[in-house]
């Protein structure tokens, strides 16, 4: 297994997600960014935009955000009008990516290996690629940097696009494996994804209500 130099660690799969998880909500939701513990939790355990599906606890986060911070990725917000103490990324200091490599190292962190042709559709909310040529020119550039992020895989047997993965914990044996056959069309897949951002999209405004609810039932107490 190969490090990246920024931290001279690899990660394992619970800090892939969290560290995935905020980068995404950071984009996605600033208004809700950064993230209270809760509301990390529930977004690395979404069944939207996930894969694999976790299911992790508070205590798996905490000690995956407590190994972050230690390797510089992610750490506690300076947020003075919260209560609550709420976490963020430090991918940008770590790294200097640009917006596109964000989006296309987050989704691949969030979802695991894909082609240029599911990661164009996936980064949308995150950044918008015009085409497959721009997609190809930010992985290309993610794969050639010194201490390289990203790894084209061997095209498997009966498919059109090799399929990328993201280097930041290593070379995975499970890469050799054949993707699992596809059963929706391309015009069922498009709309599955739009269903999917739809229904992340009320799930993430439902749980930030919920958690302004209990700060300002916390708030009223002080008054009582």
């Amino acid at each position: 297994m190969t490090a990246f130099r920024a931290t001279n660690v690899l990660l394992d799969e619970t800090e892939v997600r969290v560290l995935g998880s905020l980068v995404e909500k950071d984009i996605t939701t600033p208004d809700y960014y950064p993230l209270s513990i809760n509301a990390l939790v529930n977004a690395c355990n979404q069944k939207s935009n996930r894969d694999p599906v976790m299911n992790l606890n508070e205590e798996a986060v905490r000690q995956a955000l407590h190994s972050l911070n230690e390797k510089g990725l992610a750490g506690t917000a300076s947020t003075a009008d919260s209560r609550v103490p709420k976490y963020e990324h430090r991918m940008q200091e770590a790294f200097n990516f640009t917006r596109r490599e964000t989006a296309v190292l987050c989704v691949l962190m969030l979802r695991g290996p894909q082609t240029p042709g599911e990661l164009r559709g996936r980064t949308e909310r995150m950044h918008r690629f015009e085409d497959l040529t721009d997609v190809q020119s930010t992985l290309q550039k993610l794969m050639t940097r010194e201490e390289p992020l990203v790894k084209m895989l061997a095209r498997q047997p009966g498919t059109k696009e090799a399929r990328y993965a993201h280097l930041l914990s290593g070379v995975q044996a499970s890469w050799d494996a054949p993707p699992p056959p596809v059963q929706e069309t391309s015009s069922n897949s498009a709309d599955s994804e739009r269903i999917a951002r739809l229904e992340e999209e009320v799930a993430d405004l439902e749980r930030e209500m919920a958690e302004l609810k209990q700060e300002l039932a916390g708030f009223r107490k002080q008054f009582e």
